[in-house]
Formats: structure tokens, C-alpha cells, sequence
């Protein structure tokens, strides 16, 4: 009997985690294509076709509503529960959670800066920890599958299932046994097949077949630490905008006045709006100048911390690979003028998981999110992997003052 139960409350998670996932990917994608007024093609392919101006009309409209929004919700709602938290036994208010969830859709589809994957991660969680609370599950169990409901959620959004599975095991629950590895495998996939309904199945970026070179790899190994150096600085600059966050009123001033500004950055620069996407294809691509990319790379990174500040809630998973895509095509650029032979989305990839590991502090996690990302297969796994301990080892090392002010 017990087992039974266990087995469909995991069931009942996927199921609703992979609901939440696609409610969430039909409201972006709706509320993009109406914002842009595009009816195919990519996000940003809808951001070029239309005048530059509907990028800053589109982007004021989202810092009002998500300043009125959080403001209200702020001031008269409960205080919103981290996913974090709810690992840890807090219950998540669920309609505080539904809005703070939805503002966040609502902004990122209207272009603001920053990423869309905590509000599936949030509803996930929300779901599974209604579900073990009535059928009276333990406080191990329900922890488990809280952190499971949350990476079920960014898998169903993503249609990254082994990535989502990870991310709980990894990241939410540091955990990795049975009793955590067989139901957060189980509700990440069923969560990806429901939301499949909705969300398209396949790569999220678009990127030719690579294969391994010398050069690449001897880039890796140098180009590793460098990527660990500069996530640490973005993930520093991302705690700071969280220390000195804009509340009380003032949100209803600065927020619409940042959005405004990443706006107007967008009409010189306009693959710095959304989550990320955008800028991780522009340097997938590997078509743009290197000074552009250079230039998208310091925007991007601004717009998202600025953003933060200004009061929203949201993510940096998707921005942080945007960030270390762009990275990676301009230091893989430059690596070509002295060693020609790998195209510029090899060094994109792998930069992008050495920053994505740094970031999150997860190296699995950002390993297998990249490879379901990019449908990239074992080719360019080694590279990667020493790009990721490099990045890594240079970031734990920091954090321990054990290179930079070390006795």
C-alpha cells in the first residue's frame, strides 16, 4: 500500500509539473507573438520584423505591469516561498505563487532581460507539495519530491528530461541514491511527454554538427579558468542587484524606468531581450563580428543585472548560457587567428557549459542541459568537460580565498 501511494503521488507530480510547463510555454509564446505581432519563426526573428520602437513600447508596458504587480503583491500578499525553501518543509502559498509565477512570464514575453525557468521550477514544486501533503507522505518523501516537481518543471519547459532530473538531484537535494534518482527520473519524463502537447519536442538552438579538433581541445584547457573567472563576476554582480534590490515604492518608479533603458539598448542591440535565446543562437551561429558579440556579451550581462535590481523575480540559467556562448565566440574568435580549424559554435558550446557549471555551481547539471539544449552528440564531451573543471576548480578556489587573498 505504501509503495502504491508513493507511486502515484510521483505519477500525480509529473503530470501536474508537466501541466504547469505547458500553461507556462502557451502563455510566453502567446504573449510574445501578440507583443511583436510575429505568427512564425524565432523570438527574435519576431523582435526584427517589426519597428524598433515596438521594443521599447513592448518593454515599458512589461516594467509597469510588473512593477503594479509585484508592488501589490508585495505589499498585500504572503511573502513568496523559494523552491529552495519548500525543499526544505516551507508550504508555498499557492496563489502568491501562481502570481509570482505569472508576472514573471508576463515580463519575459514581453522582452525583459532575465529567465523564465524559475516560474515552471516554482509551480512544479507548488504542485507536488499540495499532492504529498494530502496523501500525508513523510517529510523525507515530500522533500524529495518537491525537489522533483521543480526539475520536472523545467524539464516539461524545456523538453530537457534527463536535465531536469539532474537538476533536482544535483542541485535541490544534493542526494544521489534511489530513493532521489527513481522518482525525479520518473516526473521529469512524464512531465516532458504531457507538455509536449504544447512544447515543441527537439533542440532548443540550432547548431551544425561539430566534431572534436586539436585546437579545440587545447583551447579548453587554457580557456576553462578564464570562463571560471567570469562567471564568478557575473554571479557577484547577479547577488549584489539581489542585495540592493528595489522594494517598497520605488519599484514602481525604477522598474519601469530600467525597462525602459534595456529598451532603448535593444533598438542598437536587440538579441539582448528575452531569456537568453536569443544571444545563446546569435553566438551558436557564429556569424556575427566579434566586436558585436563582445559588445552583446557586456549588454546582456547589464540588462539582466539590471533587471534584478529593479525588483523582478526570475532566473539566470538561460542568460548564463547566453553569456557564455557569446563568451566563447569571442575567445574561441581570437583563438582562431592563431589556430584555425574549429567553427565558432564548438567554442560556443563548450563555453557554455563552463559557464553554466560555474554559475549554478553544478557541473552535471550544466553539462546535460547543454547536450539537450543543442542535440550535440558525445563529439564534444571531453573538450566540455575539461572546459567545466577548469571553470569549476577556478571558481571553488575563489570561494575559499584560496588564489586571491590567500594567507
Amino acid at each position: 500500500m505504501w509503495v502504491l501511494r508513493l507511486t502515484v503521488v510521483t505519477l500525480l507530480v509529473g503530470i501536474g509539473s508537466g501541466i504547469s510547463g505547458l500553461l507556462v510555454s502557451l502563455l510566453l509564446h502567446g504573449i510574445e507573438h501578440l507583443a511583436y505581432g510575429y505568427s512564425s519563426g524565432t523570438f527574435l526573428d519576431g523582435v526584427l520584423a517589426g519597428p524598433p520602437i515596438r521594443r521599447v513600447i513592448a518593454l515599458a508596458i512589461a516594467g509597469v505591469v510588473g512593477a503594479v504587480g509585484w508592488w501589490a503583491l508585495r505589499r498585500w500578499g504572503k511573502q513568496v516561498v523559494s523552491v529552495e525553501s519548500s525543499v526544505d518543509g516551507e508550504r508555498m502559498p499557492r496563489l502568491v505563487t501562481i502570481a509570482n509565477a505569472g508576472l514573471q512570464i508576463v515580463i519575459v514575453g514581453l522582452g525583459a532581460s532575465i529567465g523564465r525557468e524559475v516560474a515552471p521550477r516554482e509551480l512544479g514544486a507548488l504542485v507536488a507539495g499540495w499532492l504529498s501533503e494530502r496523501a500525508g507522505l513523510t517529510a523525507r518523501e515530500r522533500r524529495i519530491l518537491v525537489a522533483c516537481g521543480a526539475g520536472a518543471g523545467l524539464a516539461a519547459v524545456y523538453d530537457v528530461p534527463l536535465g531536469g532530473a539532474v537538476f533536482a538531484v544535483e542541485i535541490l537535494l544534493a542526494e544521489l541514491s534511489f530513493a532521489t534518482a527513481l522518482p525525479a527520473l520518473a516526473t521529469a519524463a512524464v512531465a516532458t511527454l504531457v507538455a509536449q502537447l504544447a512544447v515543441p519536442a527537439g533542440p532548443l538552438y540550432t547548431l551544425p554538427h561539430l566534431a572534436l579538433t586539436p585546437s579545440l581541445l587545447v583551447w579548453s584547457i587554457i580557456a576553462g579558468p578564464v570562463i571560471g573567472f567570469a562567471a564568478l563576476g557575473f554571479v557577484a554582480a547577479v547577488r549584489l542587484s539581489l542585495a540592493h534590490r528595489i522594494s517598497g515604492n520605488w519599484i514602481l518608479l525604477v522598474m519601469p524606468v530600467v525597462f525602459v533603458a534595456v529598451g532603448v539598448l535593444s533598438i542598437p542591440f536587440p538579441s539582448i531581450l528575452g531569456n537568453g535565446r536569443a544571444l545563446g543562437q546569435v553566438a551558436f551561429d557564429g556569424a556575427a563580428p566579434l566586436l558585436l558579440v563582445a559588445a552583446l556579451l557586456i549588454v546582456k550581462a547589464v540588462a539582466t543585472t539590471g533587471t534584478i535590481y529593479s525588483g523582478a523575480a526570475g532566473g539566470t540559467l538561460t542568460p548564463s548560457l547566453a553569456l557564455g556562448a557569446a563568451l566563447g565566440a569571442v575567445l574561441g574568435g581570437a583563438w582562431l587567428l592563431l589556430w584555425p580549424g574549429s567553427p565558432i559554435a564548438a567554442f560556443a558550446f563548450v563555453a557554455a557549459a563552463a559557464f553554466l557549471a560555474s554559475s549554478m555551481r553544478a557541473p552535471f547539471t550544466a553539462l546535460i542541459l547543454i547536450v539537450e539544449f543543442t542535440g550535440q552528440g558525445p563529439a564534444l564531451l571531453a573538450p566540455t568537460m575539461i572546459a567545466i573543471a577548469g571553470s569549476v576548480a577556478v571558481t571553488y578556489l575563489l570561494r575559499r580565498g584560496r588564489i586571491v587573498g590567500a594567507p
